[in-house]
């Protein structure tokens, strides 16, 4: 039988009404039965993400497509770990705030509910599958996730560890749906199907963002590239310099808040360059340097324009010499993607200025790049990180992915 959108997205709407009503303690009951239930099934689940790598391998698929891509044992216990994580949360719907009294005598304050159906399209990662569930759920939305190709078995043996669960809680399965045919058709279908899904979140490269923001009907959260800074500043401590340019370069590539781009103040350019010189090549990394840093690398190549916006999710990082803070300040502001920024400086006034000057999702002071995750940033998991200064900035947790009603409370009041 063929798989219809349409139909899915009707069926989903139906369920967000009853996710809607579920209580916290419902919610967590849930989710805590997902969790463990994953751990029961981790052997299953790394056979189907096998033969998701076995096809990368036929395909072809970078080595940042394939580390995404890839589960293991360790990886998996994570993502049980972050739905445990969510499913302790505070529940982020129902709670009536910042009531106030009016000169009327209405009193007026403001409720947290569910968006309804949100669908999510993203790239690679199957992680995203078991976070953006949970997280849509623990906010009282259904979700609709359209994965890529090169996760589809991995994707379907996560929604099955789901769907037993949201059955044995007497759940409408529809609550979770993932598509379990990667045609594109039924992707464009999806984003013109505004009456059922209230917001799209489409979560990969540059291409999937721009695709999906040009076509769909739909309001669109947009968590676009990640061009990410390290700036030395002149009163940084060249040693924790050190420390974070090696863990927000090194550690993982093919994520999004991995440092792209290293901007040195020149004061302190020639005692802390040949020291990452040094580092860098030990991990064998790529370098792309302007000409006032080139001469400390051994094998760097000339930096042009286009590296200065490159998210290499690789090996690889661009290296520029700065003659001020105002001059990194203009460099981020003129190529970062909106995504994170770090400074290494030691010095309190110029911190502050940092986070002042710097509006990207997440700015961080002596702090590697590496922590701009929700799970990092007590969010339990993230349904991405988004680069849209609307509704929501940042890393996205289960509050993102409420709104807010007015609720009003009288004693028969009148408007004169």
């Amino acid at each position: 039988m063929s798989f219809s959108i349409k139909q899915a997205a009707s069926e989903a709407k139906v369920a967000a009404r009853q996710v809607a009503s579920l209580s916290g303690e419902q919610k967590r009951a849930v989710l805590m039965a997902i969790s463990k239930h994953l751990i029961s099934q981790v052997s299953n689940i790394l056979s189907a993400n096998q033969l998701d790598l076995e096809h990368a391998k036929t395909v072809g698929l970078d080595a940042a497509m394939v580390d995404r891509l890839t589960l293991t044992e360790e990886r998996v216990m994570a993502i049980a770990s972050a739905v445990a994580s969510i499913a302790n949360q505070a529940d982020p719907v129902g709670e009536i705030k910042e009531l106030k009294t009016m000169p009327s005598g209405i009193q007026v304050g403001k409720m947290r509910i569910p968006l309804g159906v949100i669908a999510m399209i993203y790239e690679s990662r199957p992680n995203v599958t078991i976070d953006a569930a949970a997280l849509c759920f623990k906010a009282g939305n259904a979700v609709i996730l359209r994965g890529g190709k090169e996760a589809l078995h991995s994707n379907l043996a996560l929604a099955a560890c789901i769907h037993h669960v949201l059955r044995e809680f007497d759940i409408d399965p529809a609550a979770v749906t993932v598509i379990p045919d990667p045609n594109r058709e039924i992707m464009n279908k999806l984003m013109t199907l505004k009456d059922d899904i209230d917001l799209i979140i489409p979560r990969g490269g540059e291409g999937l963002i721009e695709y999906v923001s040009e076509r769909s009907q739909i309001p669109v959260i947009q968590h676009y590239k990640g061009v990410c800074h390290l700036y030395v500043d002149q009163h940084a401590d060249l040693e924790q310099a050190l420390n974070l340019l090696e863990n927000g370069k090194t550690q993982r590539t093919g994520v999004c808040n991995a440092l792209e781009t290293c901007l040195v103040h020149r004061a302190v350019a020639d005692e802390f360059l040949p020291r990452a010189a040094a580092m860098l090549k030990k991990h064998n990394t790529m370098i792309h340097a302007c000409d006032s840093s080139i001469c400390h690398f051994d094998e760097a190549v000339s930096a042009t324009h286009a590296d200065w916006q490159a998210e290499y999710l690789a090996m690889e990082i661009a290296v520029r010499v700065v003659d001020s803070y105002d001059d990194a300040i203009a460099h981020i502001t003129e190529y970062g993607s909106g995504h994170t920024e770090v400074i290494a400086t030691q010095n309190y006034t110029t911190a502050n200025a940092f986070i002042r000057d710097i509006n990207s999702a997440v700015v961080m002071v002596n702090a590697s790049s590496r922590f701009s995750d929700g799970g990092e940033l007590g969010l339990g998991a993230e349904i991405g990180i988004s680069t849209s200064k609307l509704h929501a900035y940042g890393p996205m947790g289960a509050e993102s992915l409420t709104t807010e009603k007015f609720v009003v409370l009288g004693q028969g009041q009148t408007r004169a």
